[in-house]
């Protein structure tokens, strides 16, 4: 199997994370910080906002199973790209949309994608489409987290579970088998 990595940032990481955990095609989801001038940077340096980091995910897929244009299609589906630096209630440049291309085909695709969904948003959307960095994997105790902590949480409970329900009624025929 070839895989390729897509990295993306729409908010807190244990959203995304939740949600494409189960997309079929996404062999690996890892919760991280990308974009900032930091190195190494924790949690709480994140959360501060003076790193310049994002809350990012970086998925390793299968471009036989699911393709690039395909994991934005939900991107765009499961958080507000014409809010910037915010999602939510959670707010702050470590909350920005944003898309780290990998290569020059990830940006193409990446530009047409807004281009074609921009008249479906009231607003102008605000996603970043800059070039992939280094990327920091977050914590452990951030990695999974959804899958781990859930409804015990009500973070999830309320963030988290609306956006993981709108996915699988949107996205029923791409959900992994036996989620």
């Amino acid at each position: 199997m070839t895989t390729e990595i897509a990295t993306l940032a729409g908010g807190c990481f244990w959203c995304l994370e939740a949600v494409y955990d189960q997309l079929r095609g996404v062999a690996s989801v890892e919760s991280g910080y990308m974009g900032g001038t930091t190195p190494d940077p924790t949690y709480e340096d994140v959360c501060g906002g003076d790193t310049g980091h994002a809350e990012v995910v970086r998925l390793t897929f299968d471009p036989a199973q699911i393709s690039y244009a395909e994991l934005l299609e939900v991107f765009f589906a499961i958080h507000d790209p014409t809010t910037p630096d915010r999602q939510g209630n959670d707010v702050g440049t470590q909350y920005r949309s944003a898309i780290f291309f990998h290569s020059p085909e990830q940006e193409r695709v990446a530009r047409e994608a807004v281009a074609r969904l921009q008249p479906a948003f009231r607003a102008p959307i605000v996603t970043q489409i800059v070039p992939a960095g280094a990327f920091y994997k977050a914590e452990e105790y951030h990695q999974e987290y959804y899958g781990r902590v859930g409804g015990r949480n009500p973070y999830c409970t309320f963030v988290i579970d609306p956006k993981v329900r709108k996915f699988r009624e949107k996205f029923a025929k791409r959900i992994k088998e036996g989620r």
